[in-house]
């Protein structure tokens, strides 16, 4: 099931005159694996294999690639914005390397700061603004406070723009789908973690499940329940790796 198979990740992995040593790896699971390197000085950097492996016989090395150029194209859209981590190249076929941003993730043990959901609803807009919906706003690992007390955004694979089906009034119409679910999952956050900054209308809006919501909560519940007891499984026999964020 794994991305890379029985395949480990590089010990080491240059980049430019550096040379970083594997760290720890974070996450690593059917569509891809990324994992800490660190330099000789203590600088971290992240890498991000996409998949590589044959899945039942079927190969797959095309949809680690797809990927990986997708991912590519995010970052390098939103390279100019200090809250992204810079992307710093490329491995092999299906990897990327970016930098790493230091902080925790968003969750419910976390302290989250004055004025941080209103720092990322401004970051969010930017993305949108670029004709970009992030779609991940529901995973708070991905939603990181910065050692800055800054809102970033890491992880691009499902994100959505007008490349892939084109500029089209349907495209179009779907994009602005996805970028009101984003933001409606930013109000969710917002309500749970931080309740004493939200305005009566962000509360009232933040409880409008959309239609899309909506199917895909009744379609896909099951689904990730199922995942869940799977996975739970699979990590308490060893056979998958735990996932962590720092």
């Amino acid at each position: 099931m794994l991305a890379l198979g029985k395949q480990p990740l590089p010990p080491t992995l240059r980049l430019g005159q550096s040379v970083y040593r594997h760290v720890r790896t974070i996450k690593h699971d059917f569509f891809a694996a990324t994992a800490f390197y660190d330099d000789a000085a203590g600088n971290r950097i992240v890498l991000k294999l996409g998949r590589t492996a044959d899945f039942s016989g079927i190969p797959l090395r095309w949809m680690g690639r797809v990927l990986c150029q997708r991912e590519l194209r995010f970052y390098r859209r939103l390279g100019d914005l200090p809250n992204i981590p810079r992307l710093l190249g490329r491995v092999g076929e299906t990897g990327l390397v970016h930098a790493y941003a230091r902080g925790k993730p968003l969750g419910r043990n976390v302290k989250v700061p004055n004025g941080f959901f209103a720092a990322l609803e401004r970051l969010l807009a930017e993305v949108h603004r670029r004709d970009i919906a992030y779609v991940d706003t529901n995973k708070s690992p991905n939603l990181l406070i910065g050692d800055d007390n800054q809102p970033y955004l890491i992880d691009f694979q499902i994100s959505w723009d007008l490349q892939d089906l084109g500029d089209n009034p349907l495209n179009r119409w779907w994009l602005r789908r996805l970028q009101r679910e984003d933001r409606y999952h930013i109000l969710k956050h917002k309500r749970r973690l931080r309740p004493d900054e939200l305005s009566a209308a962000e509360l009232a809006a933040g409880k409008r499940r959309s239609l899309l919501i909506r199917l895909h909560r009744m379609v896909f519940k099951p689904y990730f329940l199922v995942r869940r007891a799977i996975m739970k499984r699979l990590r308490e026999s060893g056979r998958l790796l735990r996932e962590t964020t720092a």
